[in-house]
């Protein structure tokens, strides 16, 4: 464990449940390693009492996430590693517990926001995600716009089912410019849906993490769960539905304000999109920077927006993308 000179009395914490508090302290420690890492102090385990050492602020602050991460397990959940990063990021910040309402659609929640599906519950992992889930909930119409990794198109899906569940909505309607495959969707094998699948396949996976296989596939085919190429969506007006569209940056101004003007009565649009990945042929512009040009000053539509530090994906995956943003910054 990581070594600190403490300027203060240590902060000691007891625990009752023993068996809890091997939770806590996670595999060979490893979550008392990162709190240790993260805030520079010492955390020392004599039977059921950990003793934190280091600076005074940096202790108290170990020593409140250890509680909250305690308090998880006390009310029946898993602490993940994902779980302690989670709450480093967020300084500890307490939630509010309770119900907020959002036009008149509860939002679920715990002792941290949580989003409630079949298969499982989705907890929001930093400040930008809370603050994007929140929207989701409080506006018809919400952009997510940052780097791959941050859970743009993941927590939208999953607010989308959360919402379908609870009969906010009566469909879901999923949609990504098929940009990538140009002339070459002709070439490949199979019908329509065959051809267009593969592009499609991360709105599939997200799907598959909120609702069992079965259910899923019943949805699919009353159409009450769609998934379609975002040319699909012309002439259409989607009412009490919640749609996403994923690779919005892929959008040409054209498509964006065609898909923007689909939203209907009692319906959710959430629009999310990563500025650095624009595939569109050179000279064409991208919809969603119109998008967030024209409209970011009406109301009741939001952006949020996400960095590197959101990326809840494998470590590497915020390292590689800092790394391309100063080599972007470096030429600009």
């Amino acid at each position: 464990m990581t070594a600190a000179t403490p300027n203060a009395d240590p902060v000691v914490l007891e625990f009752p449940d023993n068996r809890l508090l091997i939770d806590l302290c996670g595999a060979y420690d490893a979550h008392l390693a990162a709190i240790e890492k993260a805030l520079e102090v010492q955390i020392i385990r004599r039977g059921n009492q950990l003793s934190v050492l280091g600076e005074a602020d940096a202790a108290q602050q170990a020593g409140q996430l250890l509680n909250m991460l305690y308090a998880r397990l006390e009310g029946g959940r898993a602490v993940e590693p994902a779980d302690v990063d989670s709450l480093i990021r967020m300084g500890g910040s307490e939630v509010d517990t309770g119900v907020r309402q959002g036009d008149q659609i509860e939002m679920p929640i715990g002792q941290a926001i949580e989003i409630q599906t079949r298969k499982k519950r989705v907890e929001p992992r930093t400040e930008a995600q809370k603050a994007y889930v929140q929207s989701l909930f409080d506006n018809e119409l919400a952009f997510g716009i940052g780097p791959a990794g941050t859970g743009k198109t993941y927590l939208a899906v999953a607010v989308g089912v959360s919402m379908f569940i609870g009969g906010h909505v009566d469909r879901i309607i999923l949609s990504r410019p098929a940009v990538e495959a140009g002339e070459k969707l002709g070439y490949l094998p199979g019908d329509m849906k065959d051809k267009v699948d593969p592009y499609m396949q991360p709105l599939y996976d997200a799907l598959n993490d909120f609702l069992p296989g079965k259910q899923l596939a019943k949805l699919l085919e009353e159409k009450r769960i769609e998934i379609a190429p975002l040319a699909f969506m012309r002439g259409r007006t989607l009412s009490n539905a919640f749609v996403v569209l994923d690779e919005a940056q892929n959008a040409t101004s054209m498509q964006m304000k065609m898909f923007l003007t689909r939203l209907g009565e009692g319906s959710r649009m959430v629009i999310t999109g990563d500025r650095t990945q624009i595939d569109l042929p050179r000279g064409v512009p991208s919809g969603l920077a119109d998008a967030e040009r024209l409209l970011n000053r009406i109301p009741k539509i939001s952006f949020n927006y996400f960095t590197s530090k959101d990326v809840v994906r494998h470590p590497l995956v915020a390292a590689i993308i800092e790394a391309y943003e100063a080599e972007a910054e470096r030429k600009a």
